[in-house]
């Protein structure tokens, strides 16, 4: 017979603003959430960081890659040695590159070497059978949102906007039988959020992000940069649609002649505007918006998304959910709906052309 039962899943996430590594234990059956376990985290250094971003936008036998690589499967595998409770662990790796009708999609890391090096099977490369079969290959946490809707007791629309490097958007019906069933997720890349304001800030003062979003908070932004910033063709496509963490590195060059505080407030400004006009093709407007990732620390983000939306707008602390490890806990939901043959994707999701289950499973014996 066919295992059913929960079991304890680990879930990593090294997002694109390239702070650390984020782990999360989740008790699931792949479908309804149980429980919610210890969580972990891993800074990455400043030498570590610096390997990572000379590599992105970089596809595998690239120069600079394998040593990429190898900093994130030792961080992986140095945090995820210490959940010995894991009865089966989610890696998702470090997207470096992501071109989905391109040259498809790289997340450094090899899953198979962390299954040997902790004895223990790891389910990973999530993304691309969606890419190979039309998707867009992200984002991948909806399915997970929406067991989150039904964890929390939602009974209308409601909408989760992840703020990490990039900010992304799932839109959800939870009164739907599943989230694969059309009708029941939309979800999109909105567009940059904090990777623009983390690289200015590296590069105009040694620091890995703005904290609290005081900096962006203190100016006011450029409207006119605000303006041409929405004019991309970008935000013409309809979802599902994804982009790579540099996809608008532009930016960079839009706000070079600005003071910092002003560049800060211009670039968080770019972030909202972006979700706003997400947020217009979403079917029905959300009863609210859940606010997870690093963005939703960010004051200036957040206050700018209250006046700019048409819904209550609060973190997802506000309905008892983790907004620092939902990404994490997300990768080990999937990787137990991977191991028991259930779809990962879907039309609304990833513009894939039928529901997909993705991710490579690797076990201690056979790698």
């Amino acid at each position: 017979m066919k295992n059913t039962a929960p079991v304890w899943a680990l879930g990593t996430m090294s997002g694109t603003s390239l702070d650390g590594v984020d782990a999360a234990l989740v008790l699931t059956d792949g479908h309804r959430i149980e429980a919610f376990g210890r969580t972990g985290y891993r800074a990455y250094s400043d030498a570590e960081r610096a390997v990572l971003r000379a590599a992105l936008g970089k596809w595998p036998d690239d120069a600079g890659v394998a040593g990429a690589a190898e900093i994130v499967e030792g961080v992986h595998a140095e945090l995820m040695a210490t959940f010995p409770e894991a009865e089966v662990i989610g890696f998702h790796g470090q997207t470096l590159a992501h071109a989905p009708h391109g040259r498809g999609t790289h997340q450094a890391g090899n899953g198979g070497l962390l299954a040997a090096a902790l004895e223990r099977t790891v389910v990973w490369d999530f993304r691309s059978s969606d890419i190979e079969l039309g998707g867009e290959g992200a984002p991948l946490a909806p399915f997970y949102h929406f067991a989150c809707a039904r964890w929390v007791g939602a009974d209308a629309p409601l909408a989760f906007l992840n703020l990490g490097g990039v900010g992304n958007l799932t839109w959800l019906d939870p009164g739907q039988p599943g989230p694969d069933v059309p009708g029941a997720c939309l979800a999109f890349d909105t567009g940059p959020a904090n990777a623009p304001l983390n690289d200015l800030m590296q590069a105009r003062r040694g620091a890995a992000q703005d904290e609290g979003g005081a900096l962006a908070a203190s100016a006011e932004p450029d409207a006119d940069i605000v303006a041409r910033f929405l004019e991309h063709p970008y935000f013409l496509k309809m979802p599902p649609k994804s982009l790579d963490r540099d996809a608008f590195a532009a930016l960079a060059d839009a706000v070079a002649d600005l003071p910092d505080a002003r560049a800060a407030a211009t670039l968080a400004a770019c972030a909202v505007a972006a979700v706003a006009r997400g947020m217009e093709h979403c079917p029905a407007p959300p009863e609210h918006l859940l606010v997870a990732g690093g963005g939703r620390h960010n004051a200036a983000m957040m206050a700018g998304l209250a006046r700019a939306l048409p819904c209550p707008v609060a973190p997802v602390e506000a309905a008892g959910l983790d907004g620092d490890m939902l990404e994490a806990q997300a990768f080990a939901y999937l990787a137990v709906r991977v191991l028991r043959g259930l779809p990962t994707s879907a039309p609304g999701t990833t513009g894939v052309a039928a529901p997909v289950g993705g991710g490579r499973i690797s076990r201690p014996d056979t790698g």
